[in-house]
């Protein structure tokens, strides 16, 4: 049986709360991100009712494991909603807001959480996932994909970078993927996604309901390592049982192309794609996203992905959170959000329009923190 719980916020549900009842006696926490005509995108509302709930769970010794899904038919969430954010760095231009601090810091420590949450959480990962939808599947200990995932870093086209710890999971992927897909926003659909990591399981979208029955109908226990494997087990059941078929993966058979693609220098990478033949080609919607991106942010993904694996996952966090309100500040994303969801007009006046001509000197000063390492606002982590 499901039973409500009070919802934290004062908010007509942008984010439902449930449990579900299992045999054993132990409870799934199921949260549902519930803003359909967004696509489920993430406000900070959202973000901090998400925290305050699953904190709750994680510290509750009836929870034996949380489930994160998304309401509609369209997507599990589209990324974050950032409106609030452009209106504010319009009206002070070139100035850190604490609109962007405030959002930008939240949502990382949701997705941190979910990182070091301990018990199994797994996200039901169908249709639409992007950005800080994205963000919250990677932190998840199950990643579950479906025929209707579509997959994406869609940053490039809003003048910001691959954030929510992209620079921890894109610089772990095989080759030159993580670049990539940073840079074409390329969308992956699941067979990609699994031969990335993004997604560690696949069921049919309509197999939802009956593994939640199945679910609740295992024996779940106090200890975290076993339930962890009885979840992994039962959704290896489940796969094997629907006699599912992944899609292939053009991310897979194609690494040969996409090494020669993102070979040498960003100079290089971009006269070569510019010059490249891609009608008809599966690469053509990504390589025309690429080239309508921003420049700027062609230059902070192209040197974050040279960042290597060499930062832990708090000190990544950290280091998004200054890049990401330097994006805000001084770089191209509000215009980019202007473009893309306040006058919709999809034609973005980037300011430079150029790889070339975009200063060093601005490069340099975005990846500089705003704060001295003992006043960040993630130095807790």
């Amino acid at each position: 049986m499901i039973n409500q719980i009070d919802n934290p916020v004062a908010h007509p549900n942008p984010v439902v709360f449930q449990t579900l009842g299992t045999t054993s006696g132990k409870k799934i926490g199921v949260a549902t991100l519930n803003v359909e005509k967004t696509i489920n995108s993430l406000n900070l509302e959202m973000v901090c009712a998400m925290t305050a709930q699953l904190k709750a769970w994680q510290n509750d010794d009836r929870i034996a494991l949380v489930i994160i899904d998304g309401a509609g038919e369209k997507g599990f969430c589209a990324g974050g909603d950032v409106r609030a954010i452009h209106h504010a760095s319009i009206k002070i231009p070139g100035k850190l807001t604490q609109d962007a601090v405030d959002f930008f810091e939240n949502e990382y420590r949701l997705d941190y959480l979910l990182h070091r949450f301990g018990k199994p959480v797994m996200i039901w990962g169908d249709g639409i996932v992007m950005g800080g939808g994205l963000g919250l599947m990677a932190g998840a200990s199950h990643r579950v994909l479906t025929e209707n995932s579509r997959i994406a870093m869609p940053e490039v086209t809003i003048g910001l970078y691959p954030d929510v710890g992209g620079t921890y999971f894109l610089n772990r992927m095989p080759g030159d993927t993580g670049l990539f897909l940073g840079l074409t926003a390329y969308n992956m659909n699941a067979g990609d996604a699994r031969f990335v990591g993004i997604g560690n399981h696949y069921l049919n979208s309509d197999d939802k309901e009956s593994m939640l029955d199945h679910l609740a109908a295992l024996s779940w226990s106090n200890d975290v390592n076993t339930n962890h494997d009885l979840l992994t087990h039962a959704l290896n059941q489940l796969e094997q049982k629907a006699l599912v078929s992944i899609p292939d993966s053009q991310l897979a058979s194609q690494q040969t192309l996409i090494s020669y693609l993102m070979a040498g220098s960003l100079d290089e990478i971009v006269e070569r794609v510019k010059v490249s033949e891609f009608c008809g080609s599966w690469l053509a919607r990504p390589i025309k996203t690429f080239l309508s991106g921003s420049p700027i942010s062609w230059h902070l993904i192209y040197r974050q992905a040279q960042m290597g694996t060499k930062l832990s996952l708090a000190d990544v966090f950290k280091f998004e959170l200054g890049l990401s309100v330097n994006c805000c500040a001084l770089g191209d994303f509000s215009e980019g959000v202007r473009a893309l969801l306040i006058d919709k007009d999809k034609t973005p006046h980037w300011r430079y329009l150029k790889v070339t001509d975009v200063p060093k000197a601005l490069i340099e000063q975005m990846f500089q923190s705003p704060w001295p390492e003992l006043n960040h606002p993630l130095k807790s982590m």
